[in-house]
């Protein structure tokens, strides 16, 4: 009979990584081309792209390229801490589990309200936007302005892909690559068009801006160290989301060593398509402030919709499509790793029982999924009634969220590792080196975006002197505090932060 419990080696001073529950999930169900396929819709490459490639550039011109790849250097960084860590504990609980064995109850608790943080605000930002893009490719898209419709419309979406969710991680690999393949044709259709436009001179109303090296060169691009740090913060966001292979580790083939490979390569897939598609709009639009310019601010809230027009012609829908398809794909994507972080955290006794069940015939974390998916709508809904401006406040506040648990995983990877660190250059590289840094460099990024939300003129919302940005990030971070010290005294939960996790093991 088998106790149900797995076992990885790797762990501090050459110790194995110790028990990994099984926790009834569908082992061995996906392979490596799936892990790198959830890895990248995750990021909703499309759709971020849309939404930031102008913002990059009104901070930093020509520059956007090297802001581009000097903003991914972290998020590599962490990817080798995720792959090292999963490589001895092949938990689905992720950030969540290997603080907790690393630095204790408290730090896995918060490293885990991180994770599912993130992900339900900005589920309520997927939905907003799904909303709005259905609605423009029918009629007119003036229907894309009814605030009520909209806020329906992206309800429906969260709970049919929580719905997916729930019935089967093997549906939901089917609903993603469809997804996948629609976002990917329609942006290839409109990449095709822009390099027709560039080899035709039919770009920019002024005209198409020719590639130049000098985009690349930080001599020039570091010369506004404010710019770079604004622009690189904003680069840090359309990276978010490749970690999601990881939290379904536990479902993937050779667990301790496929999903750390799709993390590294899906991060290294999205630097690529990310730099050469801003490459492609910039030589197209150029980065001006008028016209289609990307410098235009006008444009800068989604250039796709600017350039789709004059790119596409009577087929400008596609791209429309693409980021559609982007947005849904991102949302199904993004409840897979926060159901199952609440999974993790139910079986090892951070949260009751009940957050810890395995759907027996779907075999997925069937309470927490539908956790996840209600906790989202509420939240939409809340802030979509209460202040929109708000609502995107909140979304701007989720940089606070990633930079904490990214930064909290890459210390991790250091602090767990360390008595391996001499044994070898590998070791000190990817287990120390790397992973500190990035650690270090997300802590920055983590106190500057706090002290740039401070200011009133941040966003859209003021509160008591205070930007809503920053008031909506510390207040949903110290929500997690208060939820911790609630778990700490209740039955159910209290023995974890007493050291003595619960275990579930399965016959």
């Amino acid at each position: 009979m088998s106790t149900g419990i797995t076992t990885a080696g790797g762990g501090a001073g050459n110790q194995p990584g110790g028990p990994v529950p099984a926790k009834g999930l569908r082992a061995g169900i996906l392979d490596l081309g799936d892990s790198v396929m959830l890895g990248l819709a995750s990021t909703a490459p499309v759709y971020s792209l849309a939404a930031t490639l102008g913002l990059i550039v009104a901070v930093n011109g020509n520059y956007t390229p090297l802001i581009l790849v000097l903003g991914f250097i972290p998020v590599l960084f962490i990817a080798y801490a995720f792959r090292e860590l999963n490589s001895a504990m092949p938990d689905c609980g992720t950030t969540f589990f290997w603080a907790r064995r690393t630095f204790g109850p408290w730090a896995g608790w918060l490293g885990g309200w991180g994770v599912a943080l993130a992900g339900v605000v900005v589920l309520a930002n997927l939905a907003q936007v799904a909303g709005q893009y259905l609605w423009l490719l029918i009629g007119d898209g003036s229907l894309a302005e009814n605030a009520l419709l909209v806020t329906a419309t992206g309800v429906v979406f969260i709970a049919l892909m929580t719905l997916v969710n729930y019935r089967g991680i093997r549906l939901g690999e089917h609903v993603q690559r469809a997804l996948t393949y629609v976002q990917y044709v329609s942006l290839g259709v409109f990449a095709v068009a822009i390099i027709v436009g560039i080899v035709g001179g039919t770009g920019s109303a002024t005209t198409v801006q020719p590639f130049d090296v000098e985009w690349f060169n930080p001599a020039g691009g570091f010369a506004d160290p404010g710019a770079v740090v604004h622009g690189s913060l904003l680069a840090l966001f359309i990276y978010w989301g490749w970690d999601t292979c990881l939290a379904v580790n536990e479902e993937t083939e050779n667990p301790s060593k496929t999903p750390g490979r799709g993390a590294v390569i899906s991060a290294f897939v999205l630097v690529a398509i990310y730099v050469s598609v801003a490459l492609l709009v910039m030589m197209y639009a150029s980065v001006g402030t008028e016209g289609m310019g990307l410098g235009n601010t006008e444009n800068q809230n989604d250039v796709f919709l600017a350039l789709k027009d004059v790119a596409l012609g009577p087929w400008g829908w596609l791209i429309v499509l693409s980021v559609l398809a982007s947005v849904l794909s991102s949302t199904q994507t993004t409840i897979l790793p926060t159901a199952r972080g609440t999974l993790s955290m139910g079986v090892h006794g951070a949260l009751p029982r009940r957050f810890g069940q395995v759907h027996p015939r779907n075999q997925t974390p069937g309470f927490s999924t539908l956790v996840m998916g209600a906790a989202a709508i509420v939240y939409y809904v809340a802030m979509s009634v209460l202040s929109e401006n708000l609502l995107s406040d909140s979304i701007s506040s989720i940089s606070l969220f990633i930079a904490f648990y990214y930064a909290l995983t890459g210390f991790a990877c250091v602090w767990y590792f360390r008595g391996t660190l001499r044994a070898s250059a590998r070791n000190l590289w990817f287990r120390g080196i790397l992973p500190l840094l990035g650690a270090v460099s997300l802590t920055a990024a983590f106190f500057i975006s706090a002290v740039q939300m401070w200011d009133p003129a941040y966003g859209d919302t003021e509160i008591f002197g205070v930007g809503g940005a920053f008031v909506s990030g510390v207040v949903l971070l110290a929500l997690g505090v208060v939820l911790a010290a609630l778990c700490r005294f209740l039955p159910s939960t209290r023995d974890y932060f007493r050291g003595r996790p619960r275990v579930s093991a399965r016959p």
